[in-house]
């Protein structure tokens, strides 16, 4: 495959953004073909962790990422009451790692990538999929509405129910059911000030984050058969799980309008792809390995991939080998959070709060030994460094 050449992304979201930024920064000509009608994300907010923020360094958007968002301070874990099962250390968690956690909207992020594009670079309201996916010998040909097109490298960043990962891999089993739904919402909550937290009660969590521009973003999951939808509106079911929990919820919910509430069941890939990539197409993001979002590292490995597919994009087999692994592992440990987090017996779960608490007074920074392999990733090139640290020194950038 040639170092460079024509590149097509199937996919508007973060990962294929991310690629098409990341291989135009190389010398690709690339195209991202999306087939809605624009390119606002479907979603509410999304938490940034330094391993992806690195990533964006890459690409010469961390720094503005950063700058757009608000840091995740200090917070915590509590129980329906309000009571707090363990807190966080923003300032141990950046130290640690490199950088803090941030959160900003989704809507946001996608339009700081798609500004490092070439205007003519993204066609919306464009469907696509893989006709042939070429070999050493051959492009790959992707097949549109108007018209086919040939490309050295196909990105396939469809999502969760990718079409090209069927094509690729018609006898993998796909996605199955997480076990549980999930809400979200992103509105102006007047009067709000609290810590950010995540309250975990029987088979249910709720958490609530401030954003930097004085919108709140919360979420919800709850243990439910699949498919599922309120018999009234999405906001009453809130209300009916949640309103009695503590401060602020019920005055998230009583300034949330029921269109203001996305719910989606959740799936994931619990059998892992054979690979990554087959001829010139590689998988990127939840095509390639849909996990639950109990750790909140759907799209910060989607970020992930896209720089280490650019950095590879001359050797596929390459960039499964860097990327499956790990992608698995984190894909695994969030199932297994999920079980933690979404416990639906009391006796568990008062166990499991007092086992939090525990750990919480008598080692406060064990907890972040579960982000341990994952936020402290590095890219494959630099410039990756966090460039801000908590007391807002600029330290020197590492090198590989």
């Amino acid at each position: 495959m040639a170092p460079t050449g024509r590149a097509v992304v199937i996919g508007g979201g973060i990962g294929g953004l991310t690629a098409a930024a990341a291989l135009h920064q190389k010398g690709w000509a690339v195209t991202v073909l999306e087939r809605a009608p624009g390119l606002e994300p479907v979603g509410a907010a999304i938490s940034l962790a330094p391993n992806s923020l690195r990533a964006l360094d890459v690409i010469g958007a961390g720094d503005e990422i950063r700058d757009l968002a608000s840091r995740m301070d200090d917070g915590g874990l509590r129980t329906p009451s309000g009571r707090w099962l363990a807190r966080t250390d923003a300032d141990a968690l950046a130290r640690r790692f490199g950088g803090p956690l941030v959160l900003l909207h989704r809507a946001t992020l996608v339009t700081s990538l798609a500004a490092r594009l070439p205007a003519d670079a993204v066609r919306t309201g464009t469907p696509a999929t893989v006709a042939d996916p070429g070999d050493a010998t051959r492009p790959a040909r992707v097949g549109t509405p108007d018209a086919e097109l040939e490309a050295d490298l196909v990105v396939a960043a469809d999502g969760i129910r990718s079409a090209v990962r069927d094509v690729l891999f018609p006898g993998h089993p796909g996605t199955v059911y997480s076990g549980f739904t999930t809400w979200r919402l992103l509105i102006p909550v007047p009067g709000a000030g609290f810590a950010s937290h995540e309250t975990w009660g029987p088979g249910r969590i709720w958490g609530s984050h401030p954003l930097k521009d004085g919108r709140v973003y919360a979420y919800a999951a709850a243990v439910t058969p699949a498919g599922g939808r309120a018999p009234d509106d999405e906001k009453a079911e809130l209300l009916r799980r949640y309103g009695d929990w503590h401060d602020p919820v019920p005055a998230i919910l009583a300034a949330a309008r029921p269109e203001d509430v996305l719910r989606h069941d959740v799936h994931h890939i619990a059998e892992p792809l054979p690979a990554f990539h087959q001829g010139r197409v590689a998988l990127v993001g939840d095509a390639a390995h849909a996990m639950p979002p109990t750790l909140g590292q759907g799209g910060n490995q989607a970020i992930e991939d896209a720089v280490v597919l650019a950095h590879h994009a001359g050797d596929l087999a390459a960039y499964t080998a860097a990327r499956q692994p790990r992608t698995t592992a984190i894909s695994r440990q969030a199932v297994r959070a999920a079980r933690l987090n979404m416990m639906t017996g009391r006796a568990a779960g008062a166990v499991r709060n007092a086992a939090l608490a525990a750990v919480s007074r008598a080692a406060p920074l064990l907890f972040l030994k579960g982000f341990e392999g994952i936020a402290d990733w590095r890219p494959p090139q630099a410039p990756y460094a966090a460039r801000k640290t908590p007391d807002g020194d600029h330290p020197k950038e590492h090198t590989p």
